[in-house]
């Protein structure tokens, strides 16, 4: 019997060992796979893939990064001097144009002759810049001269300011919108959820009967499991139509509404965490600090709070948590808009929303996909970070001689 029980116990533990470390393996390589296809990205070049920039030879730029090429193209800079060349009007010519210039027979039976005429084209015109496919573009020679436009740099990804990844003919990877847009809707949801949510918790701890705890607590972790596309909803129905009327805005789909919602999202958890952490203070607290003349409320702000301060502060570390993971309640109500947020009422895009929305448009293996890839590796450090907070602050020791 006792050998049969010693073996239910080695097995029980072999199976858990077992599972735990499968499970350990399969967040290592989750891990590996998230970074490794987030850093092809650098490999990718500034231009689109299989696209080459051709310049007339006598021109004088050498190097042009994504920024520049975009605004070339969209004629925001005109002249060359701009880029540090000669003193010449850029002449933006897309692969298209060629044929409004030659008829079907200059151009050869099956576009043979699409390179010769190409490398006409470039040739006869000093300040052009011609975005061409590879295949057709004419060999570098004494009149043409492919442009160096270098690959997708950590710094224009990581400080850029513009997110426009299928423009053309260089997508623009700045990712700068979308971290300070998640931030932003994050930040302001716990400064809305803080308050509420350690309000709720002192109730539920010190004030509120026993009758009404039992009433209030399973409503509010029912809040925890209500799908996060029915917060949505909620917003989009509700917060985004008042917002809009109340403070007369074009479009109510803003920073503010995203925030409201993840405040309410975040609630449960900060309410929670914080009314366990209060209810753990001693009781032989609470009874000195009233026989010493101090009076509940008094009790309440001066010893348990401060007491309960790691377990309140890791709450709220994880409902920041909770609302920058959000995904699918901000993307209904905060109108997407990848731009450098400057106050609440206009709209913004997060990391979360910008992955879902783009990841199933987004070629396999390009340098769009790989990019959400990346955005979801700095999205990965963020949460990392909220969670190894929470868990240094749980286990951190009272102050204040407790």
């Amino acid at each position: 019997m006792k050998k049969a029980r010693r073996f239910a116990t080695c097995l029980a533990e072999g199976l858990l060992t077992l599972s735990g470390g499968a499970t350990s393996l399969a967040i290592l390589l989750i891990v590996v796979f998230l970074f490794r296809e987030g850093a092809e990205l650098f490999r990718s070049p500034a231009v689109e893939s299989g696209y080459v920039l051709c310049v007339n030879a006598a021109n004088t730029v050498e190097r042009l990064d994504a920024r520049q090429i975009r605004l070339i193209f969209d004629y925001e800079i005109t002249g060359w001097e701009e880029l540090g060349g000669d003193d010449a009007e850029i002449v933006p010519f897309r692969f298209d144009e060629i044929f409004a210039l030659y008829s079907e027979e200059e151009l050869g039976e099956d576009y043979a002759l699409l390179p010769l005429r190409l490398g006409e084209v470039v040739s006869r015109t000093p300040g052009i810049i011609a975005f061409l496919p590879g295949q057709y573009a004419p060999e570098e020679s004494a009149a043409v001269r492919i442009l160096s436009t270098g690959r997708i740099s950590p710094a224009g990804f990581f400080g850029g300011t513009e997110w426009m990844p299928t423009a053309t003919p260089a997508p623009q990877f700045g990712t700068l919108p979308l971290v300070l847009g998640t931030l932003w809707v994050s930040i302001f949801a716990i400064l809305i959820a803080l308050p509420l949510g350690l309000g709720v918790a002192v109730y539920l701890s010190e004030l509120a009967g026993e009758r009404m705890r039992r009433l209030l607590k399973p409503a509010i972790e029912l809040l925890a499991g209500i799908p996060s596309v029915v917060y949505g909803f909620f917003g989009l129905v509700v917060f985004v139509p008042l917002i809009q009327k109340t403070l007369h805005l074009p479009a109510g789909e803003t920073a503010l509404a995203g925030s409201l919602i993840l405040a309410i999202m975040a609630l449960p958890t900060i309410i929670t965490l914080a009314e366990d952490a209060l209810r753990n203070t001693p009781e032989a607290m609470r009874e000195a600090s009233l026989a010493l003349g101090a009076t509940h409320w008094q009790t309440v702000c001066r010893v348990i709070v401060p007491y309960a301060s790691s377990g309140i502060s890791a709450a709220v570390v994880l409902g920041i948590g909770r609302a920058v993971g959000e995904t699918m309640a901000v993307m209904m109500v905060t109108g997407n808009a990848a731009a450098m947020p400057r106050s609440l009422f206009e709209s913004v895009r997060t990391i979360p929303a910008t992955i879902a929305a783009e990841l199933g448009e987004a070629p396999a293996g390009g340098a769009h996909y790989r990019s959400l890839f990346l955005l979801g590796c700095i999205l990965f450090v963020i949460t990392m970070l909220i969670s190894v907070s929470a868990e240094m602050i749980s286990k951190r020791k009272h102050g204040g001689g407790m």
